[in-house]
Formats: structure tokens, C-alpha cells, sequence
């Protein structure tokens, strides 16, 4: 129950107030200034009933003294004092009631200010749940980088303006996309998408825009382009950088203008999706060129989303990592239940050049391939395995802990290790493997001091 602590020197009024509220909250009494501002520095309520005039320091001075957070304050006042009972409204007070007060009338302050309170600190918890979340609307990210893009997508979401999102090529620009659609206000409306880079130009135009019958070689029937079968909802125009000059006039007039002609049509039709539009080239500089036409950029630029690579946000690939291990396992009806500790630590020191997306294709392989309850280091790929191991050695150097003969040695200790174990220690295969004769390999093994398990 809510906690409410009176702050009054007359018995009767703490005698009363307690039996009015008994049922419905915790009550606790205070005769003084200083005994109210010890029990709250104790245990701080969630309302105070105050009296102005007590013997010794008033209830201004509690007022004054209440530490912060504070709770809501409704002041008992005389109708002499009713001036000194404003004063205290300006100094933070939430209400006041003048004595003697009507029971109900008090009892509805308290249930309003009380059920304030509760939604306030209901807000605030919420609000941090938000602020530390690892997932929002499909997307995954506990990396500040990644709270930003969500934080960016609720508001970029409610509004009509156009965005677009950059970064490189498997970032997620198609999902952050989605997310964008899906908490608007045109959700119930289609979500069209169109990969500007995987259309041929001849073709593009009629995607987008659509075509009338006999309009060119081939076109037997009318076509609805994707502008209008987008309708009210959400238009998402991948690799936009890759359309032509004359698709990007033609994108620009239909969105100054909010209508298209088809290809070989004469009639103008409304169209009314919102534009989303994503890239991995950095426009600023195509426009600078004169491969992107300038005007086009600034309609489409209105809200920027910038996607961060995946190696600058490392701690993401293990959520990451698992989410794609579950989804993986469903897909497939079977394979490893987890990622080991070492599989994670391959994972996290990767450069991951392909992003997201290659990481999603590292574990569904992973899956595939494996015949085990786990995924370990000897389930991934060797370019990630090398990759990792080159990086480990690179970051060495860097860091002053290896000269160049020491990195190169440690790099062929590691090579020659990962051949024996995928070959099951077969000198055999691994020297195969490591394209060197097994006399060579034993040599190293020696060198290193390897031997089979």
C-alpha cells in the first residue's frame, strides 16, 4: 500500500487523518519539523500531509528541507494563514486544504495525487527499460550506437518526413526500414520494397512507375508500378545512389509533384507512400561529383539514419549471435542448442566486413553443418577463424606486444594448430591441408611443441 506521513502537532488531526486513511494506505505521524524530516531521510513516503504552523520550525521550513526526489505535499492550513498556504504552493507544494477540512474532499486529493505518483515512477521505469533494452521492433542492439538508431526510428516514425538511412552493405538498412513502417501510423498499409541496384536501368523505370499497354517491346498488358501498389503505406527504395540521372529527375518530380505517369501513359496518378530510401555510398560526395543530382538529396535527406558496422559494435554479436543460433534452430528443426564461450570470443574479435548479414550466414552455417549440442570455434568458418587470428596478431603489433618475427611465428604456430585439430590430428591430412610435405609438419610440430591429445 502507499505510504503517507502526517506532519501535524495536534493529536486529534494525526488521530483522525489516520483513521481516515487506514484502509488504503500505510500512515505514519510526525509532531515537528524535525521528527517529519527524519522520517523521511528514514524511509520517504509517497505523499506528506503538512501543517503550517507547528511549534518550533513550520512546515515552510520542511518544505524547504525536503530532499529530492520529493514527494507530493498537500499543506493543512488555517483560514487565517490561506497566504502562507500560497507561499508554500510556489515553494513546491502540490495542494493545500483549509481546516477543518471536508473528509471526501481530502480523501479525492490524495487518491489524485497518489495515483499521479504511481504513474510518474511508472513512467520513469519504463523509460529506463527503454533506455536499456537489446531489442526494439526487430532490431537488436544494446550498443549506445544502437539505442541512438532506435531512439531515431521512434521519432522518425510518427512523421511524414522522408529518410534515409546509410551505411554499409549488411547493416540492416532494409529492417531498420520496416521498423520505421511498422510503428507509424501506416501500418496496416503495404511495405514495398525496391533494390535500385539489382534492376537494370531498361527495367527500373517500369518498376517503379509502371506501364501502359504496347508502351515498349514486350508490354502486352498494362503493369502497376511499385509507387502505386505501395498505396498509403511505405515506399522503400533500397541503393538509391544506383538509379540513373533521368530515374533520379523522374523520383524528384514524383515527389514534388505526389504523382507519377506510367511508361508510355499520359494520365497523371496521385500517389501517397512515404519515401524511405536507403544507401551505402556517401551521397554528399556523388552530388559533389555530379553523379546524384543535389536537389534530389536534400528532398530525400530530410531525416538521416546512420547504420553503425558491426566491429563498432561489438557488444551486440553475442545477442546477435543467438538470436540468429535460435532462429536458425527453428528453421531447421534441430542443431546446436548454444555458442560456446570460445565461439563467442572468435566471433567478438572478428573484423566482420560483411556486417550483420554476415554474421547471420557464419551461425545458420554453423547450424547446417554442425552435428553437435554447441557451436565451438571449429564449427565456423576458417576465413572467420583466420580472420580472427590475424587480427589478434595485427592488434599485437599495434600495441607494441609483438616485434614482426614473433607475430609471424605465433601466426604459423596458429595455422599449423588449426590444421591439426580440423583433420583430427592426422599429420597426414593436415600437412594436405597447410600445402606443405609432413616431414615440413613435423618439423613445426617439434618447433611448437604439438602433439596428438
Amino acid at each position: 500500500m502507499p505510504r503517507i506521513l502526517v506532519v501535524d502537532d495536534e493529536r486529534s488531526v494525526q488521530e483522525s487523518l489516520r483513521m481516515l486513511f487506514k484502509l488504503e494506505c500505510d500512515v505514519d505521524v510526525a509532531s515537528n519539523a524535525d521528527e517529519a524530516l527524519a522520517r523521511v531521510a528514514a524511509a520517504p513516503p509517497d505523499l506528506i500531509l503538512l501543517d503550517l504552523v507547528m511549534p518550533g520550525r513550520s512546515g515552510l521550513d520542511v518544505l524547504a528541507e525536503l530532499p529530492e526526489p520529493r514527494p507530493p505535499v498537500i499543506v493543512l492550513t488555517a483560514t487565517r494563514t490561506v497566504a502562507t498556504a500560497v507561499e508554500a504552493m510556489k515553494r513546491g507544494a502540490a495542494d493545500y486544504v483549509i481546516k477543518p477540512f471536508e473528509i471526501e474532499a481530502l480523501r479525492m486529493k490524495v487518491r489524485q495525487l497518489l495515483e499521479h505518483q504511481r504513474l510518474t515512477e511508472e513512467v520513469t521505469r519504463l523509460r529506463a527499460q527503454v533506455d536499456a533494452r537489446e531489442s526494439y521492433a526487430g532490431m537488436i542492439g544494446k550498443s549506445d550506437v544502437m539505442q541512438e538508431v532506435f531512439r531515431n526510428v521512434e521519432r522518425a516514425a510518427p512523421s511524414e518526413a522522408s529518410v534515409l538511412l546509410r551505411g554499409a552493405s549488411g547493416t540492416g538498412k532494409e529492417l531498420v526500414a520496416q521498423a520505421l513502417h511498422e510503428q507509424g501510423p501506416r501500418k496496416a498499409e503495404p511495405f514495398v520494397a525496391v533494390n535500385c541496384a539489382a534492376l537494370p536501368e531498361a527495367l527500373i523505370e517500369s518498376e517503379l512507375f509502371g506501364h501502359e499497354k504496347g508502351a515498349f517491346t514486350g508490354a502486352h498488358e498494362a503493369r502497376v508500378g511499385k509507387f502505386e501498389q505501395a498505396g498509403a503505406g511505405t515506399l522503400f527504395l533500397d541503393e538509391i545512389g544506383e538509379l540513373s540521372p533521368h530515374l533520379q529527375a523522374k523520383l524528384l518530380r514524383a515527389l514534388e509533384a505526389r504523382c507519377i505517369q506510367r511508361v508510355g501513359g499520359e494520365q497523371s496518378i496521385a500517389v501517397r507512400a512515404r519515401l524511405v530510401c536507403a544507401t551505402n555510398r556517401e551521397l554528399e560526395a556523388e552530388v559533389a561529383a555530379g553523379r546524384f543530382r543535389e536537389d534530389l538529396y536534400y528532398r530525400i535527406h530530410v531525416v538521416p539514419i546512420d547504420l553503425p558496422p558491426l566491429a563498432d559494435r561489438r557488444e551486440d554479436i553475442r545477442p546477435l549471435a543467438e538470436h540468429f543460433l535460435a532462429r536458425a534452430r527453428d528453421a531447421a528443426g534441430r542443431g546446436p542448442a548454444r555458442i560456446t564461450r570460445a565461439a563467442l570470443a572468435t566471433l567478438e574479435r572478428y573484423a566482420w566486413p560483411g556486417n550483420v548479414r554476415e554474421l547471420r550466414n557464419a551461425i545458420e552455417r554453423a547450424v547446417v553443418l554442425g552435428d553437435g549440442e554447441r557451436v565451438d570455434t571449429g564449427d565456423l568458418s576458417e576465413a572467420i577463424v583466420r580472420g580472427t587470428q590475424v587480427e589478434h596478431l595485427r592488434d599485437g603489433v599495434r600495441e607494441g606486444r609483438l616485434e614482426l618475427e614473433a607475430a609471424v611465428e605465433q601466426f604459423e604456430a596458429e595455422l599449423v594448430r588449426e590444421a591439426l585439430i580440423r583433420e583430427g590430428w592426422n599429420q597426414t591430412r593436415a600437412a594436405e591441408r597447410l600445402g606443405v610435405t609432413r616431414r615440413t609438419l613435423k618439423i613445426r610440430m617439434d618447433r611448437y611443441g604439438f602433439a596428438a591429445p
